[in-house]
C-alpha cells in the first residue's frame, strides 16, 4: 500500500469530498461542455433488474415488488367515495447500493480501522449506515470523461480473468486513444469483460480483468477524480497477490487518494463509435449514509 492512511491529509483531516470535492469547479466544467460538438448522448449504464448479478453473501439481489396496484387501489378509494376510477402503482425496491452501474463512496472501503480523510470505522460507522462519507457527499460530477480500451490487447475481444492492467498497459491505450489522464478528468477502462453482464453471469462473477494496484496509482497520480470499468470491482480479480492482499485497488482510491470508483459500466458501444474523449454528466442520488448507489453515466458528444 502507500503512505497509510491515516497520514494521508492531502485536504486535511475530516475531508468527506475527496478529488471530486476539490478538484471540479466552474472550469473543468466548461471544458468538458466545449467538448460537445454533436449533441449526442451514450448511455454507459445498465437496466438494473432482477437477475443481475451480485457478490453474495455481502451483497444482496435486487428485487421489486408492487406494494400497489392500479386495479386494487382503484378498489380502495371507490370503497372511499372516489367517483372518477383513480388507480396508482407504486412498488418496493429491495437491493444492496452495488448492484447494477453504480458509484462506491468513500466510506465503502477501509484500512484496517481507517476511512478516507482520518476517520474511522469506529466513529464512522453506524448501524443505520455512513455516518460519515457517504454518498450524499459526493458531488454532482460533469467533466472530462476518457475511455481507454484495453479489450484487444491480447489479440481477443476482451480480456481475460485475472489479466491485470498494468501501467505501460494504460499508457498504450492512451498513446492510441490520443488522450492523457488530467486534473479533473473522469478515467473509465474497456476490458470487453462487460459482455458477460446478464448473458454470462457465473463467469462475470468468477473473476475479472482490471487494473492493478500500480496502475490505479499512477491515475490518481494524474489528479484524476473517479475511475471506472466495465467490470464488477474496477481492479483485476482475483488480484496479483491474492489471497495475501484482497482489493487493494479499493483500499487505495477509496481510503488513501479520495477518488471515487465506478462499477459495472456499459463501454461497448462509446469505443465501437471510436469515442475516447467526451463530456461526462453523472450525478450520484444523495443516499445520506449509503456506501454507493446507483447512477446514469452518460457521454455527451
Amino acid at each position: 500500500m502507500t503512505n497509510c492512511v491515516h497520514d494521508h491529509a492531502r485536504w486535511g483531516t475530516g475531508d468527506q469530498v475527496g478529488a471530486a470535492g476539490h478538484l471540479l469547479d466552474a472550469t473543468t466544467t466548461l471544458a468538458a461542455l466545449s467538448k460537445v460538438r454533436e449533441g449526442r448522448i451514450l448511455d454507459l449504464s445498465h437496466v438494473i433488474e432482477m437477475g443481475a448479478p451480485y457478490m453474495a453473501p455481502n451483497q444482496t439481489p435486487y428485487i421489486i415488488s408492487s406494494s400497489a396496484t392500479a386495479r386494487n387501489s382503484m378498489k380502495i378509494r371507490a370503497r372511499m367515495g372516489a367517483t372518477n376510477s383513480v388507480g396508482a402503482n407504486l412498488e418496493r425496491i429491495e437491493m444492496t447500493t452495488h448492484v447494477g452501474t453504480h458509484i462506491d463512496s468513500l466510506g465503502h472501503f477501509s484500512i484496517g480501522e481507517h476511512l478516507y480523510g482520518g476517520h474511522s470505522i469506529d466513529e464512522s460507522v453506524g448501524d443505520w449506515g455512513l455516518i460519515d462519507l457517504g454518498v450524499e457527499n459526493i458531488p454532482p460530477i460533469i467533466t472530462r470523461g476518457i475511455c481507454l480500451d484495453v479489450s484487444g490487447l491480447d489479440d481477443g475481444a476482451h480480456l481475460e480473468a485475472g489479466r491485470p492492467v498494468g501501467v505501460d498497459d494504460l499508457k498504450r491505450a492512451c498513446d492510441a486513444a490520443g488522450v492523457a489522464p488530467a486534473r479533473g478528468d473522469a478515467v473509465f477502462i474497456n476490458t470487453g469483460w462487460g459482455r458477460f453482464f446478464m448473458t454470462d453471469n457465473s463467469r462475470y462473477l468468477a473473476g475479472e480483468p482490471g487494473l492493478d494496484l500500480e496502475a490505479a496509482r499512477w491515475l490518481t497520480s494524474c489528479d484524476v477524480v473517479t475511475i471506472g470499468a466495465d467490470n464488477m470491482a474496477v481492479e483485476v480479480l482475483p488480484g496479483t497477490c491474492h489471497p495475501e492482499i484482497m482489493m487493494p485497488v479499493h483500499q487505495h482510491c477509496l481510503a488513501e487518494a479520495g477518488v471515487h470508483l465506478v462499477e459495472n459500466l456499459v463501454l461497448d458501444e462509446i469505443c465501437r463509435q471510436g469515442i475516447h474523449e467526451f463530456c461526462l454528466v453523472m450525478l450520484p442520488v444523495k443516499l445520506k449514509g449509503a456506501t454507493g448507489c446507483p447512477v446514469r453515466p452518460v457521454a455527451m458528444v
